[in-house]
């Protein structure tokens, strides 16, 4: 079983004669040290999950790392802003972050280890530790829960931009590198002969001439895409058949490759489909209706009318921040909801998570609910700072609160550079959810690091 954590004396080495810089760097580790021991909850609840990594030995071996040291770890992951290869290289590099992982004096992990420790971690468990983290600093009086401003981001998911073509050539180069891993395996599993370089140069030459002016060149690409669409589906229907024949094999490298494959079909079964309709059929197929990737078919695109990105690919992201730069609650949305169907939810859920509701709520335009939710929420709130039109940012009280709300902006750009949430570089919604959740629950002990009262 993993342990917990290990008492130890830390950070016992002289500070003095360090540059103000090095200085400062340690002291918000050291502070985040002191808020991590004094909230053993956090710990507990990380733990459980953590615990999953490690099966009881029969010797009574533990695991070789604590759990403490783990969520530590995936905090100076978080912090530095590096991959999980470089978050590992700092650490075994530096005594002063082993000693505020508190690894004992053991060798460093690997990083595909802390990898693992990410994916284990629930989205749900960093969000309740953040919820702890908040009520514990509200009865500390470190964080005034009592005015509230919300917004929405866009954080994208590490896919390339997706194109038909683009996403077909994804599909076969996929689908024939697991099937020929299976022939390896046993060569009758699957007889047939696969042609990557003229499904390449089909992909290439779409590319390179979909966008021409030319009647006949157009002509050319719609063959070609005819051509690729119809080698596609024969490989997704081989793929098909691999999977029905060998998911109940009794050869485990047979069933790995198959239950990988079938992992994989329904985004490339949808690909294939969708090309058909937009390219063979000339029809519109809805956003919604699309996958942009098929390894990470649950990215959803996302317009929100910016001059400088129109379109992105990944999820919105629901904050709601205190004026001390806190961030008191989150949401990540599977499907984007239209901002003003959030707002009555952001209420209600920091009346559940404070026992009261705000005394100011600031937001944009785009959260100004429908004119009966609208009346209800001002006999809630004491203010309101909706605009509902053009016309409201005369008043100077609302303004004010507009000026107030734009400061979450700043948080939002500081979690993109500085806490990796510009883009999540793992597979999966859950650890997309995870990701976001770890680097906010970062934010906010940096935050309250720099406190008075910390």
């Amino acid at each position: 079983m993993r342990r917990k954590k290990i008492p130890m004396l830390t950070f016992t080495f002289p500070d003095k004669d360090l540059p103000k810089i090095v200085a400062s760097y340690r002291q918000g580790y050291k502070a985040i040290s002191r808020i991590l021991d004094g909230n053993p909850e956090i710990l507990h609840l990380a733990h459980r999950d953590l615990a999953t990594l490690s099966q009881e030995s029969k010797q009574g071996r533990s695991g070789d790392f604590t759990s403490e040291t783990l969520l530590r770890a995936l905090v100076v992951h978080a912090h530095e802003g590096l991959s999980l290869r470089e978050t590992v290289i700092r650490i075994a590099e530096s005594d002063f972050l082993q000693d505020f992982i508190r690894t004992h004096k053991k060798p460093v992990m690997d990083y595909t280890f802390l990898d693992r420790c990410l994916k284990v971690m629930q989205p749900s468990t960093f969000k309740k530790i953040n919820d702890l983290l908040a009520q514990s600093a509200a009865a500390q009086g470190l964080v005034d829960t009592t005015v509230v401003r919300a917004d929405t981001t866009a954080v994208e998911t590490n896919i390339h931009w997706p194109t038909d073509a683009s996403l077909l050539w994804d599909t076969y180069r996929v689908a024939t590198r697991l099937l020929r891993q299976g022939r390896e395996i046993h060569p009758g599993s699957c007889p047939h002969r696969f042609h990557d370089k003229k499904i390449k140069k089909l992909y290439l030459f779409i590319t390179r001439f979909s966008a021409s002016n030319s009647k006949s060149r157009q002509r050319k690409v719609k063959t070609a895409f005819r051509i690729l669409i119809r080698r596609v589906e024969m490989v997704v229907e081989t793929a098909a058949n691999f999977c029905k024949e060998h998911l109940q094999s009794n050869d485990i490298y047979q069933v790995t490759l198959a239950h990988e494959l079938a992992g994989y079909l329904p985004a490339m079964t949808k690909v294939v489909s969708q090309s058909c309709s937009a390219k063979l059929a000339g029809e519109t197929v809805p956003a919604k209706d699309r996958v942009f990737s098929i390894f990470e078919s649950h990215t959803e695109l996302i317009k929100r009318g910016r001059r400088e990105k129109p379109v992105e690919f990944g999820h919105m992201v629901l904050l709601c921040q205190s004026p001390d730069k806190f961030i008191t609650d989150y949401e990540v949305l599977p499907r984007r909801v239209p901002d003003c169907r959030l707002t009555e939810k952001v209420v209600d859920r920091h009346k559940r998570l404070f026992e009261k509701d705000p005394v100011v709520l600031a937001a944009d335009k785009g959260f100004c609910p429908a004119e009966n939710e609208y009346m209800q929420l001002k006999e809630r709130l004491e203010v309101l700072a909706i605009p509902r039109r053009l016309q409201d940012f005369v008043d100077a009280a609302l303004a004010g609160w507009q000026s107030f709300r734009a400061g979450i902006e700043g948080t939002i750009s500081a979690l993109k550079r500085a806490f990796r949430l510009s883009r999540c570089m793992y597979r999966g919604f859950k650890t997309f959810a995870a990701s976001v959740g770890l680097g906010i629950l970062t934010h906010n002990l940096f935050v309250l690091a720099k406190s008075k009262g910390a």
